[in-house]
């Protein structure tokens, strides 16, 4: 009877501070390209140009989400992350276009969300809302979840 109520207070303390932990949040965007150039010419000469490359603006969203979002832990290592968030960031569009994208997938890989906005921090308040929502989910999942002692156990007794 004693040990039992020592269980339960252990998972007690257990469950409490799995709830207290803020869900971790691995960010990326697609590595997308931008290409221009423009060509022109007289009758006394022709001239051309182009550049592109990649323009990456991780750092410009991770620094948004820990502004907007404090409720997550924005974390570099996307083994450890509960959540993934793909995010473009283009910009030099028209006002008209959306040019933020943002898709979040839990840790199954499962997307929740996948939106299009014209401001940046309006992507990131979306991701943040849909991860509030569904932490709460993960949480009761992960608690109902067999441990691995839990799962080892019938085998050893049918070793026996």
């Amino acid at each position: 009877m004693k040990s039992l109520l020592v269980v339960s207070i252990v998972l007690g303390w257990i469950i409490c501070g799995v709830a207290a932990e803020k869900p971790r949040v691995f960010i990326t965007d697609s590595k997308s390209w931008e290409i221009s150039g423009g060509v022109g010419g007289t009758q006394d000469g022709f001239g051309g140009a182009s550049k592109g490359g990649a323009r990456p603006q991780t750092a410009e969203i991770i620094k948004t989400f820990g502004e907007r979002c404090p409720a997550v832990i924005v974390n570099n290592k996307q083994e450890k992350a509960d959540y993934v968030v793909l995010l473009d960031h283009e910009g030099g569009k028209e006002l008209i276009s959306r040019d933020n994208k943002v898709v979040v997938f839990n840790k199954d890989g499962d997307s929740i969300v996948s939106r299009s906005t014209r401001i940046l921090g309006n992507a990131v308040k979306d991701a943040c809302a849909t991860i509030a929502e569904d932490w709460p989910k993960q949480l009761i999942k992960a608690s109902n979840a067999p441990t691995k002692s839990e799962m080892a156990s019938p085998a050893v007794a049918k070793s026996q």
